[in-house]
């Protein structure tokens, strides 16, 4: 997908950079991540690794500005796949273009080409923009601190 000198894409190995830098954003807001550049570069690249894990980001002239990564894992209460989106963050200069509804579809078409039958989310409870979001995409609260889509 592209248009105004933004694509949306799978990343990959050359990303990584990039990605890092995306993180330490979404990380700063978290207390309960530490950032971590060399931590954050290993996991990246494991994602990148696994055929049932995806990395999707943005990229505007040549540089990652928004990225959302997802796995899928096997759900006993499903009795088959759910997929995890494990990170969201679009680079503040980019927000508001609607780079996240974009990348959130995108991973869940990603998942239900797995067969994953539920996406779920961990978001923040402190951060009341990322939650708002997650509620105006059709993400549910759950019992368990958790956000989740069937």
């Amino acid at each position: 997908m592209a248009g105004g000198g933004y694509v949306l894409r799978r990343a990959g190995e050359k990303d990584i950079q990039g990605l890092v830098s995306l993180l330490a954003v979404l990380f700063a807001l978290e207390e309960d991540f530490a950032i971590d550049p060399e931590k954050q570069a290993r996991g990246l690249r494991m994602l990148l690794s696994r055929y049932d894990a995806v990395i999707l980001c943005v990229e505007a002239f040549g540089r990652v500005v928004a990225m959302c990564s997802a796995q899928c894992l096997v759900s006993t209460a499903e009795g088959g796949l759910s997929a995890l989106v494990e990170d969201l963050v679009v680079e503040e200069a980019h927000r508001g273009r609607g780079f996240g509804a974009m990348l959130l579809a995108a991973v869940e078409t990603w998942a239900r080409g797995l067969g994953a039958s539920r996406l779920q989310l961990l978001a923040d409870k402190t951060n009341r923009n990322a939650l708002a979001f997650y509620s105006r995409m059709g993400w549910a609260e759950t019992r368990m601190v958790c956000r989740r889509k069937s």
